[in-house]
């Protein structure tokens, strides 16, 4: 089958995609920017990618007409507080629009549990976009889900900064709001399983696994199979912004994503039948065992991809084509050459910069810089890296987005996504004659740029320099 994959570039997506592939699928890829698609050289050539962003008013012959399933992988609660389900409701028209040039049979579409008669205005939305989609010519075929448990997952994530972080827990009284966890290995199942299968559409089913847990559960349980002693004391006077303000600080979420997370806690998510689970014979995988699991994967690094990779978990909506060039005039600039013995091996160490293994140098300086940019609001250090040693172009790294990583150039080019009154660009690069290239470009916007960029230079000398020595060093 030619499969349509929307949200190739997220958590759901990047996990999907090489499941498609294996399976013998024709897949395309429909994504904003075709550059910043996190796959490997390889996975690329077996792929077609479309750039689309379905925000924009529709264009015909932009998907290939011989599609016969397509994905709807596509969400906006990360981007915005106010006008995300507005963005939803225009993207599945557009989506709409588009598939009906082609001779797509059927869209499967990934939402949330919606059985409350009150609904959060993430599930409303979610709830629309059903609706919008079941008006399109193809048949839907809808999966529901509530919280999804899986390495890199931002419900995962989330709960594993605050029970690794934070031993006492005061916490507001959505901690007692009953879910029903589902591991990502069964989500994986489902939405290929119902793939094609005529038994499905034009159908709407609940997705869950077999434990009914809060909030408060689900973090003893974690804390649990981590040897952790946790205590949660629960109180009823926090309000849902102080919460959201609680979870931005203290894990790596977005303060967008954790306010509408936030009031989308405060609803009960239980299925109410296991038709499907039934129909495809899918064994529910247990909560405790999906984190375990979860953390095989992070042991073994083998996280197939992570929600902080996402753009929405940066600054930036552009496309980050525009900054691949970095610019030469009106810029200030800290260049550090030196000279390498083992150009591969100093190669190896700037594909493993940042996340765990640090800046190589004054880290200490490092982690001051992401937390008073967490503090204004910025990103900050919370994202860290999605594997060791492996660097695509697109991914996050800390406070900076990767714009350009080619090994057999030698060259890595990350941009700032930490707040700054400007546009940086950091770059790496090893010449023909093994000279380590790394320079720091600046480019100021108005007297508060060039303020910032002259009051950090102290810092500048200490940490420039001695990051090209320890990464030229490859006995440390």
């Amino acid at each position: 089958m030619k499969i349509l994959l929307t949200g190739a570039n997220g958590y759901i997506g990047m996990r999907l995609l090489p499941l498609l592939l294996e399976q013998g699928h024709e897949v395309v890829c429909a994504v904003r920017n075709a550059g910043r698609l996190s796959v490997s050289k390889q996975t690329r050539q077996k792929i077609r990618v479309v750039e689309i962003d379905f925000l924009d008013e529709p264009k015909e012959g932009l998907l290939p007409a011989d599609i016969d399933a397509a994905y709807y992988l596509i969400h906006s609660m990360s981007s915005s507080t106010k006008d995300f389900d507005e963005k939803e409701e225009i993207s599945a028209k557009n989506f709409n629009a588009h598939l009906s040039h082609t001779q797509c049979k059927q869209v499967i579409y990934l939402g949330g549990i919606v059985n409350e008669d009150k609904l959060s205005k993430h599930l409303s939305s979610r709830k629309n976009v059903e609706e919008i989609l079941s008006s399109g010519r193809a048949a839907l075929t809808v999966l529901r889900a509530a919280i999804i448990v899986g390495s890199g997952s931002a419900s995962f994530e989330i709960i594993r900064d605050l029970c690794e972080k934070l031993p006492i827990m005061i916490t507001p009284k959505w901690v007692k709001t009953r879910c029903q966890p589902i591991a990502i290995r069964n989500v994986i199942q489902y939405l290929t399983g119902v793939l094609g299968d005529k038994r499905f559409y034009d159908e709407s089913f609940d997705i869950g696994g077999p434990d009914v847990l809060t909030y408060k559960e689900m973090m003893q349980r974690y804390a649990k199979i981590r040897k952790l002693r946790l205590y949660i004391i629960d109180v009823p006077f926090l309000s849902p912004k102080f919460s959201s303000y609680w979870l931005y600080f203290v894990t790596s979420t977005s303060y967008k994503l954790a306010l509408n997370l936030v009031d989308s806690m405060k609803v009960e998510v239980i299925t109410k039948d296991n038709r499907l689970q039934e129909a495809l014979d899918i064994e529910p995988i247990p909560y405790e065992q999906a984190i375990e699991m979860a953390f095989k994967k992070i042991e073994q690094n083998q996280v197939l991809s992570s929600w902080k990779d996402s753009m929405v978990s940066g600054r930036f909506r552009k496309d980050l084509n525009q900054y691949i060039k970095v610019p030469k005039y009106g810029c200030l600039l800290d260049e550090q050459n030196i000279e390498v013995t083992d150009p591969d091996k100093v190669l190896e160490k700037i594909w493993a910069i940042g996340g765990k293994n640090g800046w190589y140098y004054g880290n200490f300086l490092w982690k001051i810089r992401g937390l008073i940019d967490k503090m204004v609001g910025g990103v900050g250090l919370r994202r860290g890296r999605t594997h060791p040693d492996k660097i695509f172009e697109g991914d996050a790294l800390d406070f900076w987005r990767v714009i350009l990583a080619d090994k057999e150039e030698k060259r890595l080019l990350l941009f700032a996504e930490m707040r700054v009154p400007g546009e940086a660009w950091l770059e790496f690069e090893i010449d023909e004659k093994n000279v380590l290239h790394q320079t720091a470009t600046f480019r100021p916007k108005g007297l508060w740029g060039r303020i910032y960029w002259f009051a950090m230079l102290p810092f500048h000398y200490f940490i420039f320099g001695g990051m090209i020595r320890r990464i030229a060093n490859t006995n440390s």
